[in-house]
């Protein structure tokens, strides 16, 4: 096993995180923009009125693409499982 085939793996895994994160990420990053334009244009400037709308938007993110997420998952494991006869070597 070479370090080149580890960072490979290390790489595919550091992708699939970002991969695996980036839906919820980016819907709760939607939201809280939304929330801040409107506390800005309406001066509403109460701290806690985000974080219930960001939790709600990212637990139905998570329903959403969990089926997708858990397919994602379960490939890069076949695929890290598949690696085992290199790793031997």
């Amino acid at each position: 096993m070479s370090v080149g085939f580890v960072a490979n793996i290390m790489g595919q895994a550091v992708f699939q995180v970002l991969l695996m994160a980036a839906p919820m990420l980016g819907l709760g990053l939607l939201v809280g923009l939304t929330i801040s334009i409107f506390q800005a244009t309406t001066s509403i400037q109460e701290q806690t009125l985000t974080f219930v709308p960001k939790i709600v938007v990212v637990l139905g993110s998570l329903v959403v693409f969990g089926a997708w997420m858990v397919n994602s998952m379960i490939n890069f494991t076949m695929r890290i499982f598949g690696y085992i006869p290199d790793m031997v070597k």
